[in-house]
């Protein structure tokens, strides 16, 4: 597997990851009749976030993942960081989904989250002044 073929991988994984949790608002929207915001369904405003939050950090994960692709950078790297992505992204949905504060799922899916975006970027800087 290339390093193109791991990114795309991941990009999948993630996209399926997305609908599903745009599946679960449209779901908790038809039971509470809101087409528009949350109204005061508490659950609809947890799917709504959950939603969101994957939507504010998935595509800039995904942007530097094609990134490490496009520079060559090692398949096992993209492998690496893609796994912590998509674990990190599911962990931090289900832990979220589930609580309403904090939770070990929210905070784990949320640190590989940010490993795997932090490192990604380190590694395509230092790819870029070396």
């Amino acid at each position: 597997m290339t390093g193109l073929d791991a990114f795309a991988l991941y990009t999948g994984l993630n996209g399926l990851l997305l609908i599903a949790l745009s599946f679960n608002v449209v779901r908790h929207r038809q039971r509470s009749k809101v087409g528009i915001g949350i109204g005061t369904d508490a659950d609809l405003e947890r799917a709504c976030r959950v939603q969101g939050n994957a939507v504010e950090y998935i595509p800039m994960a995904l942007i530097i993942l094609g990134g490490l692709a496009l520079t060559n950078a090692p398949t096992l790297l993209i492998h690496g960081l893609g796994i912590a992505l998509t674990l990190g992204r599911g962990l931090h949905a289900w832990g979220l989904s589930s609580s309403a504060g904090t939770s070990m799922g929210r905070v784990v899916g949320t640190l590989l989250s940010w490993i795997s975006i932090v490192a990604g970027s380190g590694f395509l800087i230092w790819t870029a002044v070396s």
